[in-house]
């Protein structure tokens, strides 16, 4: 059974080629030409789908019938020269069955534009087998390449030498239209041919708000493909397709459907030892918020969080990302304590306890103190016994928007971390006659603190108040 999006998408009835894409392929049929060439040159996949949609798109690739990409593009190179041209950045990069990375990749650069050249593909499969990795493999026709590809709105080709959109599994245009995420073959085999399809139809799925599958959706769930993501797709495959969804133009739901899809250990794999155990329901709400206090024990026996884990070792992430999301975390936590003060509607005095707080919180998150405000605002118990979502999430909205108020407009601390000190280590050791060390460092706080309690003061009222407390103290 298929489900159906109710929405018809504007679909442009023919490619409209831009003045550099023109010039591209009038390179590509000028090769054709001088070497006298019978190679049927197709735009394929997304470039085509982007246009139909009236999007633009520079990832042009290149299918070639009845040669190798690297021939081609010697061919290129040979005819660029010949006309007083240079042929840029050419490249070859080699296939890697064992990763799901079937085909031979030429790539060079025409006018500034990396241009990928590879060819058309059939293969054959071993029976009786598990294993994905074909036995076989030829040139193809354009209709058995388009039936590996890996969604229907991605098997369609621009023909360069006909100026024709071809759609060979005669429903790539239609599911474009209405809003399909759908796979040329059965689901089962295309997500095996490459396991990495599974997260790339989430992806085109939130992107373009289109509607996955059922079978597609069943297929993405199951324990066979599950496993051979887990086990043939390299971690860095992995981490680039998550990149990509996190920073498309919907990456909550895209989340959602990893959610439903019951993929998210595979996904984001754990260490093999894990303490607290995670409740699989605690999966369902902000990404790795959950998992915030969840540790493993290393080869040293030190406490280390799954968090970190996953971003460094399970997306083979950098480390400053892991910190970055740890210390949000952190941050979150301590902002969360001061969340009823800041919600009310009380007015609060500048020189109150709770502006240097969140003041001193808010220079260390700088700009990204709303993201761990709403972190925290998604972490603070809500009195409600409702068990309606959205009347739940409402009320955490309200409650967001006016801790938010209070930051900027009551306190004045939205841009509190751009604010210079008024008065520097140099002065603090000078004034209290320090010689340095951890001292001078425990001062400058203390003359933050005073600062942020005294927002209209001076760098001398400052100093001033800094040796009559540093005097006590003697």
């Amino acid at each position: 059974m298929r489900a159906y999006s109710p929405l018809r998408y504007q679909v442009k009835d023919k490619i409209e080629v831009s003045d550099l894409e023109k010039k591209i392929f009038d390179r590509l049929l000028g090769t054709l030409s001088k070497f006298g060439l019978h190679t049927q040159l197709r735009v394929a996949g997304g470039w085509v789908r982007d246009k139909l949609l009236g999007k633009e798109c520079n990832d042009i690739d290149i299918a070639l019938d009845n040669m190798m990409g690297s021939e081609f593009v010697d061919k290129v190179r040979e005819y660029l020269l010949s006309i007083g041209e240079d042929a840029q950045g050419v490249c070859v990069i080699e296939s890697n069955p064992h990763q799901s990375k079937h085909l031979e990749t030429a790539r060079m650069r025409l006018f500034d534009n990396w241009i990928d050249f590879v060819n058309l593909r059939d293969e054959e499969y071993a029976e009786n087998e598990n294993s994905r990795i074909p036995t076989k493999q030829s040139f193809g026709t354009a209709e058995e390449d388009a039936y590996r590809r890996d969604l229907t709105i991605n098997s369609l080709f621009y023909n360069i030498n006909t100026d024709t959109i071809e759609d060979f599994t005669k429903r790539g245009i239609s599911d474009l239209k209405s809003g399909n995420i759908v796979t040329p073959l059965p689901p089962k085999e295309t997500l095996l041919d490459d396991p990495l399809r599974v997260l790339r139809a989430i992806r085109f799925g939130a992107r373009f708000e289109f509607i996955l599958d059922q079978d597609l959706k069943g297929a993405a769930a199951c324990d066979e493909v599950k496993d051979a993501l887990a086990n043939k797709i390299s971690r860095e495959r992995i981490g680039t397709e998550f990149d990509l969804m996190i920073s498309g133009n919907q990456p909550v739901k895209a989340m959602a459907h990893i959610f439903d899809l019951t993929l998210f250990r595979t996904v984001f794999s754990l260490p093999l030892e894990f303490e607290p155990p995670i409740v699989d329901g605690s999966l369902y709400t902000a990404l790795f918020l959950p998992l915030r206090n969840t540790t493993y024990r290393d080869k040293k026996a030190t406490h280390i969080l799954v968090v970190n884990w996953i971003i460094r070792e399970s997306l083979k992430r950098k480390a400053k990302d892991a910190e970055m999301v740890l210390d949000f975390h952190r941050a979150s936590c301590e902002l969360m304590p001061l969340i009823p003060c800041l919600a009310s509607n009380e007015d609060v005095p500048e020189s109150s306890t709770l502006r240097v707080v969140t003041g001193f919180l808010l220079r260390e998150l700088k700009e990204f103190w709303q993201v761990a405000l709403l972190i925290s605002t998604l972490l603070h118990p809500i009195d409600d016994s409702t068990e309606d979502m959205h009347l739940q999430l409402c009320k955490r909205r309200d409650v967001f928007k006016s801790v938010e108020n209070t930051i900027v407009v009551k306190l004045g601390l939205e841009r509190v971390s751009e604010v210079r000190q008024l008065v520097n280590g140099k002065q603090v050791m000078k004034e209290l006659e320090l010689k340095g060390g951890p001292l001078v460092k425990e001062w400058l706080e203390k003359a933050m603190a005073w600062q942020l309690a005294h927002p209209s003061g001076t760098a001398q009222q400052c100093i001033d108040w800094l040796k009559q407390t540093h005097s006590k103290m003697e």
